[in-house]
């Protein structure tokens, strides 16, 4: 493991390129590694391993949601100001699904939000990546993979003539 250096950064010039060279370096034993590309491509998600959290927390949101718009209404309803209005009993839960449902949907969003920045450590102004030769091409046409230094297979040398074998544009260092 080296610590003079964030990882090395392969160039590539087209999305095939890419994909074939992460998929070459997860089955060479590399798991820390990232791939940068100017639009999403479904099977670097799979190759890199990608398992989004990000619905669990909007499902728990929606469920809070819910939860909050019922007891809201029960506590108005019944607890607080018990209104006897046309013969309809205190806890009359089909009047409460409109508050319910927005709660839901506001809880839900506010959680897909929050959750979104926190999942994706934002605010992050600086990334050690941003530093590397010609990567705000990354935004335009060209397609980086990064393999990180905290690999337990990252050697520079190998790696760097493991990386120069997939035949990119360029590898170069990515320091810290």
């Amino acid at each position: 493991m080296s610590e003079s250096v964030y990882g090395l950064i392969a160039k590539f010039d087209t999305p095939e390129e890419v994909v074939e060279a992460t998929r070459r370096a997860r089955e060479a034993g590399y798991r820390k590694m990232e791939a940068y590309t100017p639009f999403p491509i479904e099977e670097l998600a799979e190759i890199l391993e990608f398992k989004p959290k990000i619905q669990y927390l909007v499902f728990i949101g929606g469920v809070l949601g819910a939860i909050t718009g019922f007891a809201l209404q029960y506590y108005a309803s019944v607890i607080a100001y018990p209104l006897i209005i046309g013969g309809r009993p205190f806890n009359s839960w089909p009047a409460f699904i409109v508050v319910i449902f927005e709660l839901t949907i506001l809880f839900a969003g506010i959680a897909a939000v929050f959750g979104m920045l926190g999942l994706n450590g934002f605010p992050h102004p600086y990334h050690p990546v941003f530093n590397a030769k010609d990567f705000n091409l990354v935004s335009r046409d060209k397609f980086f993979l990064v393999i990180e230094s905290s690999d337990p297979r990252f050697d520079k040398e190998r790696t760097r003539a493991f990386l120069e074998s997939l035949n990119p544009e360029e590898v170069t260092e990515v320091q810290p």
